[in-house]
């Protein structure tokens, strides 16, 4: 005979994985905070190329440095 365990949602009383979920989430925002760096700096490192005469390399090094700087703040 099969066992009488609750598989269904949360609210019929199925057991959560919480530390997975919390892991999940985690993951989640860490994911969001450094692609959130990368698209800020894209767009001023692109404004500082474009709207200036400094040229491609200078505004990829401010890319580099901004995302370097960036990510040892959020870390």
């Amino acid at each position: 005979m099969a066992e009488n365990l609750p598989a269904g949602p949360a609210e019929t009383g199925a057991e959560m994985d919480y530390a997975e979920h919390e892991k999940t989430y985690d993951l989640f925002l860490a994911v969001i905070k450094y692609s959130s760096l990368v698209v800020v700096a894209i767009l001023v490192a692109m404004a500082f190329g474009f709207f200036t005469s400094a040229g491609f390399f200078s505004s990829t090094v401010l890319f580099i440095l901004i995302s370097v700087v960036g990510a040892w703040l959020l870390r």
